[in-house]
């Protein structure tokens, strides 16, 4: 009986190692074609707004690159399950149209098999995702803070960016202080200051004015002109100073070219996210921004495996209906999901939708259809 079952079992075993070999020489490829396709163009959405005015306005070249190497984690933590999806679809699509799937099945190995594989693969690229995510994403945003700081001190000409779409370019030092630019006039000139000294994050300490202002190339002290400093006691006006002429020694100094002085919620390490989504629930405090980038932590990386049960789906889906998913339609799904993901993320932000559902409804969708097209496989 043992010598009779192992010629029944070849097969199998022929087929199922068969497909692992082609997971590896004809999906992963593709995973990192489509990873490198989507990593420059999230990198070209993020910052065409930028590179191309920085170097207008004469921004050191090496540190402009720098910038924008520094955008490669978050790229890569964002485009691992979009490739996923890209390299799944377009791999198991021309897996059915090869028929390959009807030799795994001659072979005694049924099409849901390919769960497994697709599956373990989606698992690796969530797994993979999530770290780049945790560890490398939160210390190259910090990181490219100090190099706009780099930048600005370089030629603070540039920092004419930040009055762009009507926000002022915004400083921030190490001792905590908050440093708008209204508008930069040729030749470096600042206009508009406002220095804010906070206590505890949030209540202002500090308020200093100042109409006119000069931060040096290659130095860390602001000269400030014809302004005014008030101090707070209470939250109430305790003194009022006016001043001429003053500086203002400031030390790792950090910048935004997008108008705000700190990490977004989402490119803070989970633990302080965690930690202030807490708080702010303590204290019944609506902050739809901390709450919606708490979900996307986990939805985002999660999305690479909801994308490998969807094209296995599919490509059973395609096999028993006698359909061909060619590339148009691959790319039309890819781009389906950034789309999604898009809007439920500004809805989730700005408090139109609840945090759960803006994070985890684009996973879900995908979900629901791969569910969708096994029910309607399973009655052909």
């Amino acid at each position: 009986m043992s010598r009779a079952s192992r010629p029944a079992a070849a097969p199998a075993g022929l087929f199922s190692g068969r497909l692992n070999r082609y997971l590896l020489e004809e999906i992963l490829p593709f995973l990192f074609a489509g990873l490198a396709v989507t990593i420059l163009l999230l990198l070209l959405g993020a910052l065409q707004a930028i590179i191309a005015p920085l170097l207008a306005k004469g921004a050191n070249p090496a540190l402009v690159a720098k910038l924008v190497a520094l955008q490669l984690p978050d790229a890569v933590a964002r485009g691992l399950p979009i490739a996923l999806l890209f390299a799944t679809l377009l791999g198991l699509s021309r897996l059915s149209a090869d028929s390959e799937i009807k030799a795994m099945q001659a072979g005694g190995i049924s099409p849901t098999k390919l769960f497994g594989p697709v599956m373990g693969l989606g698992l690796a690229v969530t797994l993979l995702s999530f770290a780049v995510g945790e560890t490398l994403t939160p210390r190259a945003k910090v990181q490219s803070l100090s190099v706009q700081r780099e930048i600005v001190l370089d030629n603070p000409r540039v920092a004419g960016l930040g009055v762009a779409g009507g926000k002022a370019l915004v400083l921030r030092d190490a001792f905590g202080r908050a440093i708008s630019i209204a508008s930069v006039e040729s030749g470096g000139e600042l206009r508009g200051l406002s220095i804010a000294t906070l206590r505890n994050g949030d209540v202002a300490r500090e308020i200093i004015t100042a109409q006119r202002g000069r931060l040096s190339a290659g130095s860390n002290v602001l000269e400030l002109f014809d302004g005014q400093r008030i101090t707070y006691q209470n939250e109430k006006p305790s003194t009022v100073l006016s001043f001429e002429r003053g500086t203002l020694p400031v030390q790792d100094l950090q910048a935004s070219f997008e108008g705000g002085d700190e990490l977004k919620p989402v490119y803070l390490p989970l633990r302080d996210l965690w930690q202030k989504v807490r708080e702010y629930k303590a204290q019944n405090i609506n902050a739809p921004q901390e709450f919606t980038a708490l979900q996307r932590k986990f939805a985002e990386p999660f999305a690479a495996l909801c994308m490998a049960f969807f094209a296995a789906a599919l490509a059973i889906f395609s096999f028993r209906s006698n359909l061909n998913i060619g590339l148009v339609w691959v790319l039309l799904l890819t781009f389906l999901y950034y789309a999604t993901w898009s809007v439920f993320r500004v809805m989730g932000e700005n408090g139109a939708l609840s945090p759960l559902l803006s994070a985890w409804t684009p996973d879900a969708l995908y979900v629901v259809a791969g569910a969708a097209l096994l029910w309607v496989a399973a009655r052909r």
